[in-house]
């Protein structure tokens, strides 16, 4: 049986800001992050996973380090989408375009 997991404390709340001169790929984790779904399974694990970012999954035995982990799995998702020019969905505000180098 899963449980939810809800972030709402003011630390997790101050983890998610980013300066605005931030790079796209930052403010795109960070968004990603945001939208996070965490979940305890079996009691002991955290499972995370990002609603609209198909494949996108982690897990750690606590939340902080399932969290850093999603952080890694988002980064590592969206170069691979870039290098293989597929599809990025906007999260938010956040968008990723890739034009053609010339």
């Amino acid at each position: 049986m899963a449980a939810t997991v809800s972030l709402t404390s003011a630390a997790s709340l101050l983890w998610y800001r980013v300066p605005l001169e931030a790079t796209v790929i930052s403010r795109y984790v960070v968004e990603a992050l945001h939208r996070a779904k965490y979940q305890l399974v079996d009691g002991d694990v955290y499972c995370a996973t990002v609603p609209g970012l198909p494949g996108v999954i982690s897990t750690g035995p606590t939340l902080e380090s399932c969290r850093d982990q999603l952080a890694e799995v988002v980064e590592e998702w969206l170069l691979v989408r870039v290098a293989r020019r597929l599809p990025i969905p906007r999260l938010g505000t956040v968008g990723v375009q890739v034009k053609k180098a010339s």
